[in-house]
């Protein structure tokens, strides 16, 4: 039986890793850090970015969750002393490969099956490319991919399809047998524009009822893609 695809580019953050496990935690440190135990600077700071202290996480329309580095240090610099743009930006990238990562699912297994099936995949992350290497490594999944690009790559940054476009150049394949896996808007607003199969996952802080107009199904984890893509009817052929 023919797969769906021939290729599958994946989000990061949210989709390869849960943002909630993942993120807010670590958010709350950077910002205590960055606010150095001034209350009002602090609160400055949470509510530039969408970042709900009570709580302990982001709130659903927080730029953070598909903006770069860049983005999110431009919203917090008129509240910090002391820091160009370009410095707090490296701050932020290179804290965030400290991050505790929490897999989504199991991912070596899953990769291994997909790269088995003769799956081109690639990852398009809206964080910096330095970032996105030290998570997968760290994940010991860094060999899976044949593509791994951020913001900072030279491609562009998502909703634009000129990076998704990128990753179907470098690997050969039509736009049309990629499929783009994200958890957010701007992962499937990318997909769609670049004429890619759009698959939406729930284990990022947007809800079904957000992603399902942009997508070709919603699926709980990229754990459900191998069903998706029909690889047990391939397996049993």
């Amino acid at each position: 039986m023919t797969l769906r695809a021939d290729a599958i580019l994946f989000d990061k953050d949210g989709t390869l890793f849960d943002f909630r496990a993942t993120w807010d935690v670590w958010a709350g440190g950077v910002l205590e850090r960055l606010a150095k135990g001034d209350a009002e600077r602090l609160e400055w700071l949470t509510a530039a970015i969408g970042y709900d202290p009570v709580i302990g996480g982001f709130l659903p329309e927080s730029p953070v969750i598909a903006g770069t580095n860049r983005q999110v240090a431009a919203l917090m610099l008129p509240g910090l002393d002391g820091w160009s743009l370009r410095g707090l930006e490296r701050f932020l990238s290179e804290a965030a490969e400290t991050a505790p990562l929490v897999e989504t699912v199991p991912l070596s297994p899953l990769l291994a099956r997909l790269r088995q099936a003769g799956l081109s995949l690639g990852v398009m992350t809206n964080d910096s490319q330095r970032t996105a290497h030290a998570h997968l490594v760290a994940a010991n999944i860094g060999d899976a991919f044949d593509f791994v690009a951020g913001a900072d790559s030279g491609f562009g940054a998502k909703p634009s399809p000129d990076p998704l476009l990128s990753f179907a150049y470098a690997v050969e394949k039509a736009p049309e047998r990629v499929v783009m896996v994200g958890d957010s808007a701007h992962d499937l607003m990318a997909g769609r524009a670049a004429g890619m199969q759009t698959v939406a996952v729930l284990t990022g802080p947007a809800t079904r009822a957000e992603l399902s107009p942009l997508a070709d199904v919603v699926l709980p984890n990229v754990g459900a893609l191998p069903d998706w893509l029909g690889l047990a009817h391939a397996n049993a052929s």
